[in-house]
């Protein structure tokens, strides 16, 4: 596969305060993702998940290194990369429908082009009897469906996603890992995905990337070659949850 995204000697140096002059967060990553691959990331926190994928998206300047998504550096932001957060981060005024189009309307998109383009994703996302409703009225797991919609409108080639199912409950944690992986697999975008679960993180990861504590260095990142779909009580996954557990565990 084609490299789709490189990140080369990737360093995080905050200014201190108080008795520390300077906090460094992240020491010289070097990883590559391939093209259409789902990247989990794990680490202790405070470790500096949400900084990577903020350096990563232009949102903040790394202090060193270099990211390349497809040979072309990234310095800023980037509309190949759509980013997802944990808070939703949906608009209160606006119905699921006009919050989907967002991205669109940024663009200059016609008002009728990106009505129809929302509306396709307001039925593929089931969301079909909630297109005229406000966020407070839906559900956790809605507002994320709304959310991840918002941000695959615009066609990203890369999808960064920062604990995006941390605030639901158990069931519908399960649920929004299930559809996500069907909206992958459909599209085959490359997904870098964070989360503090490791369950999560070894169900849905082709590769799982386990950081340190700051100053942050990668540990060992797993290779999860077990076949789609995958049964969460796959003996497999069971071993690979394992192993990673022990290794945090050791952080």
């Amino acid at each position: 596969m084609a490299l789709s995204l490189k990140l080369s000697g990737l360093t995080k140096i905050f200014p201190g305060n108080g008795t520390l002059q300077w906090v460094p967060v992240l020491d010289s990553i070097d990883w590559h993702i391939e093209k259409g691959q789902f990247f989990s990331i794990v680490g202790p926190s405070g470790c500096g998940k949400t900084t990577l994928l903020r350096i990563i998206a232009g949102l903040e300047p790394a202090s060193e290194g270099s990211i390349l998504l497809n040979g072309e550096s990234i310095t800023q932001y980037d509309r190949r990369i759509g980013l997802v957060f944990q808070e939703f981060a949906l608009f209160p005024w606006r119905t699921t429908v006009q919050n989907i189009e967002m991205g669109l309307e940024i663009r200059g998109v016609s008002k009728r082009e990106r009505r129809a383009e929302a509306l396709k994703y307001v039925r593929e996302f089931g969301l079909a009897d909630f297109a005229n409703t406000y966020p407070r009225m839906l559900s956790g797991g809605m507002k994320q469906r709304v959310a991840i919609a918002r941000t695959l409108i615009a066609n990203p080639e890369v999808v960064l996603m920062d604990e995006p199912f941390g605030s639901l409950d158990s069931q519908s944690r399960m649920e929004m890992q299930n559809f996500l992986l069907e909206v992958w697999e459909q599209r085959k975008v490359t997904v870098i995905f964070v989360t503090h679960n490791v369950n999560e993180a070894v169900y849905l990861g082709d590769r799982v990337m386990v950081l340190s504590k700051r100053p942050t260095r990668i540990m060992e990142v797993f290779d999860v070659n077990i076949p789609r779909p995958r049964e969460r009580s796959d003996p497999e996954l069971t071993d690979f949850r394992e192993e990673i557990f022990g290794l945090c565990a050791r952080l």
